[in-house]
């Protein structure tokens, strides 16, 4: 019988061991970037010192700073992870790989969590099919809330941002090694993650680092202005006491940071000129005075092949299990209109007509779901798909979990168990889990996996691509149909 002992890999800061499972081997918490202590925490990412000898990367490591998220009634954990695994040494990417020495398709992922959580140690982020399937897979830690993306007078903005940036130069110079082909790289996200990727799109830094793109529930229209991100530092400022100046910041904790951060909700971000893109969900974003929208449609990441979606029912995670679906009122579809838009009443007046039948829950939660990533994924399509050098495709996942009396939907964050093919994950099902108490259909996992690996390989996800005259779009259920110019009424609203 032949034994393989585990794997050791010799990255340029030192060697690694990694754990084999079956075909696949893991490779936990390799630094790709200094831990960020101190005032390093407000600086740019630096190279991580070279360790000697074999470093052991067969258990997972520590995950950024940050408190413990609740969705009311819904199990988040598996999406959320557990919480803040402490350890200074974070900056950290994981590693699953079918063979050391081959010439595979990488991909790399940023998880989502609003910019103030998430982990590569939750549960849905297992890599584990996709070296199944011939592709390297990467998971990446970066910087959130304060740390990540408070934007600081004296510190450079979207810190978090710029860490994967730098993971991304670790995949360039070490993958091959790990027997991935660091000239196609794929760049995937969900979420805050997925904004993310739209704001590395638009990075000129990026540029010649990655092939392909996939953004997942995330937004080209998400970032805050630098007067919006002001208001949200003179408020941390407040919180702590201090100067909001970075060497002020530079002496708190960790702990203090992160309770700082959770005590920011609610600040109110409209002025003169923009509205909140976040309508009030979170006080950190991109901080940007262009758009990712903006910046693609004027030529930055158009040799880049996108694909990008959302679910038909996002806005349903901030509603239905925190008890305000069924409740919803028209003063609070008005409500929803104004937090999101110049001229409420005329949106609210499109979305009626569009859903003759719809409840205010249904009007309510499309408007959020809109405001949130709709549009700004509209935008960034439409912006991409202007570019000739590249290909741009469109998707909608439109399968609904059963979760929370059959209310949950085909909300945010539900595609992610597909497209990591760990749909059968026992935490994901039960009536207060994310994919509730019905089985999904037979091979949805398996083909929106296999969907998502063959964009990757190839630039082609196996339908029309995107235009701005059909926009062509998959819509994702137990049947797959493709439609032209899906919610086109609605969509106008938006322009």
């Amino acid at each position: 019988m032949n034994h393989h002992p585990d794997p050791v890999v010799t990255t340029a800061q030192g060697a690694v061991r990694g754990l084999r499972q079956g075909d696949t081997t893991a490779f936990l918490n390799i630094p790709y970037a200094a831990p960020p202590r101190g005032a390093g925490r407000f600086a740019p990412p630096r190279p991580h010192e070279p360790w000697d000898g074999v470093r052991d990367a067969t258990a997972p490591g520590p995950n950024a700073p940050q408190s413990e998220r609740k969705l009311g009634s819904v199990d988040m954990s598996p999406y959320f992870g557990t919480g803040w695994s402490r350890g200074e040494d974070y900056l950290t990417v994981n590693v699953w790989t079918p063979e050391v020495g081959g010439d595979l398709p990488v991909m790399v992922f940023v998880h989502g969590g609003g910019f103030v959580a998430g982990s590569t140690r939750s549960a849905l982020y297992d890599g584990s099919a996709f070296a199944r399937d011939g592709v390297v897979l990467v998971t990446l830690n970066y910087r959130l809330g304060i740390a990540g993306f408070l934007d600081i007078p004296g510190a450079p903005a979207n810190r978090g941002l710029l860490d994967v940036v730098a993971a991304l130069g670790w995949v360039r110079e070490n993958i091959a090694a790990f027997g991935g082909d660091p000239q196609n790289v794929t760049l995937f996200g969900q979420s805050a993650g997925a904004t993310v990727v739209g704001g590395v799109l638009a990075a000129p830094a990026a540029a010649g680092l990655f092939r392909r793109a996939i953004v997942q529930s995330g937004s080209g229209l998400g970032a805050f202005t630098t007067e919006q991100a002001a208001r949200v530092t003179r408020a941390a400022a407040e919180v702590l006491g201090i100067e909001p100046q970075v060497d002020a910041f530079a002496d708190i904790s960790d702990d203090r940071l992160v309770e700082a951060a959770s005590r920011l909700a609610g600040i109110d971000l409209h002025t003169g000129t923009h509205h909140d893109p976040l309508i009030g969900l979170s006080p950190f974003s991109l901080v940007l005075d262009t758009q990712p929208a903006e910046s693609v449609a004027a030529g930055l990441g158009a040799d880049i092949d996108l694909l990008i979606g959302t679910n038909t029912e996002e806005g349903h995670l901030y509603l239905v299990p925190v008890g305000k679906y069924a409740t919803s009122t028209a003063g609070d579809v008005d409500d929803a209109a104004a937090r999101s838009h110049p001229q409420p009443a005329r949106l609210v007046e499109t979305y009626r007509k569009a859903r003759p039948e719809a409840s205010f829950g249904e009007l309510r939660s499309a408007i959020m779901g809109d405001a949130l990533f709709g549009a700004g994924s509209w935008a960034l399509a439409g912006a991409h798909a202007g570019r000739p050098a590249s290909a741009t495709y469109a998707y909608e996942f439109a399968w609904r979990s059963h979760a929370l009396d059959g209310e949950l939907g085909a909300t945010h964050a539900v595609e992610l168990p597909f497209v990591f093919d760990v749909a059968h994950l026992p935490q994901l099902h039960g009536s207060a889990a994310l994919l509730g108490p019905d089985k999904p259909p037979a091979d949805l996992a398996a083909r929106m996996h296999e969907t998502w690996v063959r964009f990757a390989r190839t630039g082609n996800p196996g339908w029309d691509p995107y235009d701005d005259e059909r926009r062509a779009t998959m819509r994702i259920d137990a049947e797959w149909t493709q439609v032209d110019d899906p919610r086109s009424q609605e969509r106008q609203a938006w322009r």
